[in-house]
């Protein structure tokens, strides 16, 4: 027995509703991982994890050009200063922002093994070395002169930046990745000089909307390259919106051989994808024959990527090969964008582009005036000390035995010359060396200089005009710097149209072509024989089931199921067990209720045309093509009351229709008489007093009314024979001729 837990005499005990403690907990909990860890800030682009790591190599000195030092090191600074969380998850973070194939700028330049695009881990920190990239000092620059806020760190010993003051468009140039609670984030790469024009546009038109953006910014740039094959519409609308998708697909190539013989190279593939798991994926579908254009496959990477594969034939079509690839690998990837990013650093919000870039602008500007008031107050503070100097310059043997004779030179200097305590200071604390410095000429050039730099900033801090202009020539420099004749500014991806292929050729393409036999028993069981099999005695079923239907077909094929409740449903004949054993159940294919039944399997062909009738007696044509279902659901074409069903389906071929009821009355009549519809209940084809349809069947009118008997034996009639069951549809009919099937049957199954 556990012990009791009594609260302690005297102590301030407060009861508190459980639900309300979970959820105070719960949303302290949410607010901490949205705004500390998961989601960017959109001033800067940066989690706070990625800001600590690179203000933590800034106070290492750890510049671009500079030496290179542990990344052990960093790590370690980073988790006792401003960090602290697993060593594992900052060096995590840093290793990212080191993988030229991970992100588009890098901001940390690796020396030692930082992964590859294989998959393969980064070494330990104890092995690598790092220093900043110049993208980083971009990030970085001015952060000394006031740019920024900052708050303490964890522990209240030292001060961290809020945010970077981000010369850099690093939010969108780079993206960024994060699952928070309740909401996520994610943003891909872009090129940082297209971004950089789209926020020249922005600053010359302040009310521009995203889809003028878009001239300038056509879409993400990954790092590793891909074409998007997603439409323009599309693009702006998940640009507009801030939520969407990129089809990605990798870039390809064929490459001639000797003898007509060729291969397909791959050299570049979409963004985050694992180079090894995608190949070993290839040889999984070459090795089960999934992928019969194909042949081998060959990884010949180096440092850029080539993966050869190599057709079945010189005959298969290079870009059918590549779709069926696109369908069944990572070769295409569906990325996603959703820029849900900190506003302000606070508030968590869906943005679109011209937002996004806005709230960079936004910051760029404010960090400009915080920076130039920072070089005002300097500028002031050191007008003051010259000030004090050319005093000095003036009186130096004055100044030079008052601070030898008196005991406190400070006030006495102060009250002979009207100094300032600034200008005391710096007096008493300068050096003797540099007295020989104190030439009138040199003191009066500085101070005319940092007046006219004064004025400047005072004209530039009184313009908002001015203070863009200097914002966008800022902003020059940077596109600049990574403009598109830049080996890192040059764009990597590219845009196309996914090319428009017959579906059934691409279906085709991912299944080896094979002939076979499908069979079906009476209790719904269903298999793929071998071959085209025209002899079925020797075929196996399970006690009391028998052969309900068998046609040949293709391991390419769809199969067209008709069940009582009126619905189509189509399976793969590739997805049906082997020969071997007696199947599986029909119902494993679809989803067909317990209460309805199977009245027709068959190939689908394609262009035909079926008449479905009702066990009450009514029916329409509906072309093949209305029949295929997409889902496992099947899809309604014949509309059935309760108490009623599908009863019957023929293969429309000639002019006239024949229907047979339970009554063994039958009743002829024209074709053209039945509407074609693709759904509905249809028209009345023959009236009952008692039970109702049995059969239906369409034959021409020239060749006369066939059937089979239950042996398969044909009998015919021709049209003049069958004079007295002609008549109308909807009409009661007359017993059927003498010598027809007991079990009501035409017996002329589709094949």
């Amino acid at each position: 027995m556990g012990k009791r837990l009594i609260p302690p005499e005297g102590g301030d005990v407060q009861e508190i509703a459980l639900r309300e403690a979970l959820e105070e907990r719960y949303l302290a909990y949410a607010l901490s991982t949205i705004m500390h860890r998961a989601l960017p800030d959109a001033r800067d682009g940066l989690k706070p994890v990625h800001r600590r790591i690179l203000y933590g190599m800034r106070l290492l000195r750890l510049e671009p050009g500079a030496a290179f030092k542990k990344s052990a090191k960093i790590v370690g600074d980073v988790m006792g200063n401003f960090h602290p969380h697993g060593d594992q998850a900052i060096y995590d973070a840093l290793v990212r922002l080191a993988q030229d194939f991970a992100s588009r700028y890098p901001l940390i330049d690796g020396q030692g093994n930082f992964g590859n695009i294989d998959g393969d881990n980064a070494a330990a920190y104890r092995y690598t070395e790092a220093r900043m990239t110049e993208v980083a000092r971009l990030l970085l620059d001015g952060i000394d002169e006031n740019a920024v806020d900052f708050r303490p760190n964890y522990d209240g010993l030292t001060q961290e930046p809020v945010v970077l003051p981000g010369a850099f468009p690093n939010l969108l140039a780079n993206g960024s990745q994060g699952i928070a609670v309740g909401m996520a984030t994610a943003i891909p790469p872009h090129n940082a000089a297209e971004l950089c024009d789209a926020a020249l546009h922005l600053i010359e038109r302040p009310n521009a909307r995203t889809r003028s953006l878009l001239k300038y910014v056509p879409g993400p740039d990954f790092p590793t390259g891909g074409v998007v094959v997603d439409t323009p519409e599309t693009i702006a609308e998940a640009y507009d919106t801030g939520r969407g998708s990129f089809r990605v697909r990798a870039r390809w190539h064929k490459e001639e051989g000797s003898r007509g013989t060729y291969n397909i190279v791959i050299t570049e593939i979409p963004w985050l994808v694992q180079k090894s798991r995608l190949v070993e994926k290839i040889a999984e579908l070459l090795n089960e024959r999934k992928l019969p254009l194909g042949a081998d496959l060959r990884d010949e990477s180096a440092e850029d990527v080539r993966l050869v594969i190599e057709p079945r034939s010189r005959a298969v079509d290079p870009v059918i090969l590549m779709e069926s690839l696109y369908k069944l690998t990572e070769l295409e990837s569906r990325i996603p964008l959703n820029m849900n990013v900190l506003v302000k650093g606070r508030v968590p919000k869906v943005v679109g582009l011209s937002e996004a870039l806005r709230e960079w602008l936004d910051h760029r500007r404010d960090v400009l005036v915080r920076r130039s008031k920072h070089r005002l107050a300097e500028i002031d503070y050191r007008l003051e000390v010259l000030g004090g100097y050319l005093i000095a310059y003036l009186n130096l043997d004055k100044v030079i035995k008052i601070i030898r004779t008196e005991d406190e030179p400070k006030p006495v200097l102060i009250k002979t010359f009207k100094l300032t305590d600034v200008q005391a200071d710096a007096i008493l604390n300068m050096r003797l060396r540099n007295l020989r410095k104190l030439e009138e000429m040199e003191i009066r050039a500085e101070d005319k200089a940092l007046r006219g730099e004064r004025k400047t900033l005072k004209d530039l801090l009184a313009s908002e005009t001015e203070q863009w202009k200097t914002v966008a020539a800022e902003i020059r420099k940077v596109r600049d710097t990574f403009g598109p004749k830049t080996p890192l500014g040059k764009r990597r991806t590219s845009f196309a149209e996914a090319p428009q292929h017959d579906e059934a050729a691409i279906e085709e393409a991912l299944v080896e072509r094979e002939p076979v036999t499908v069979v079906v028993s009476e209790k719904g069981w269903i298999r793929a024989l071998r071959g085209h099999q025209t002899d079925l005695s020797g075929v196996a079923f399970k006690n009391d089931d028998k052969l309900k239907f068998a046609f040949p077909a293709e391991t390419t094929s769809r199969c067209l199921v008709f069940a009582t409740n009126g619905r189509f449903y189509t399976i793969d004949v590739n997805k049906l067990p082997g020969g071997r054993g007696h199947g599986e159940p029909v119902r494993l294919f679809l989803d067909l209720e317990q209460d309805s039944d199977l009245i027709a399997v068959f190939r689908q062909q394609g262009g035909r045309k079926f008449l479905v009738a009702s066990r009450g007696g009514r029916g329409f044509v509906v072309a093949e093509d209305e029949c295929v279902a997409n889902t496992r659901k099947g899809k309604q074409v014949l509309n059935v009351k309760p108490g009623d069903g599908a009863r019957a389906i023929a293969a429309v071929d000639g002019d006239m229709v024949a229907a047979i009821g339970e009554n063994r009355k039958m009743v002829i009549f024209p074709l053209d008489q039945v509407p074609e519809m693709t759904r509905g209940a249809g028209v009345r084809l023959q009236r009952y007093k008692d039970g109702g349809l049995a059969d239906v069947t369409t034959f021409k009118a020239r060749d006369g009314l066939a059937w089979f008997d239950g042996a398969g034996r044909a009998f015919s009639m021709s049209l003049k024979e069958l004079a007295d069951w002609r008549g109308n549809r909807a009409d009661a009919g007359r017993l059927a001729p003498k010598g027809f099937p007991k079990s009501n049957r035409f017996g002329k199954p589709i094949a």
